[in-house]
């Protein structure tokens, strides 16, 4: 079974980075998409980028275009969210998702496709 393991949250202040990463295992798939989503205090879970495995397409939520950079290391199968310029908008738990097929682009935001998520970690963005 895929299991998902994130680290690299914590509390920054507005303007700083982190890093977030989601290490992989349990999976065999050669084709699959990798995706982070947030979920902020009363508010529905929200995709914030997804990468897909065959051709290393990227996709980005607007509102972290520019700012979010995701992308994966195959070796080690990881994935990583660089996050900078950061805002406290940007407050959350991040989770990362893994869906076992490259998704179509309409499609990498919407949670039901992903069929793994590991627990979350807690990004705080102070103002």
């Amino acid at each position: 079974e895929v299991q998902l393991v994130e680290s690299g949250g914590g509390f920054v202040q507005a303007g700083g980075s982190l890093r977030l990463s989601c290490a992989a295992s349990g999976f065999t798939f050669d084709d699959y998409s990798i995706a982070w989503f947030r979920q902020a205090p009363g508010k529905e879970r929200e995709g914030v980028s997804c990468i897909s495995s065959s051709d290393g397409s990227t996709y980005y939520a607007e509102s972290v275009k520019g700012r979010f950079t995701i992308s994966s290391d195959g070796a080690k199968n990881t994935a990583y969210l660089q996050m900078n310029s950061l805002k406290p908008e940007d407050t959350a738990v991040y989770y990362c998702a893994f869906a076992p097929t490259v998704l179509f682009r309409q499609w990498v935001f919407v949670d039901s496709f992903y069929a793994y998520w590991g627990q979350g970690t807690q990004v705080t963005v102070s103002s």
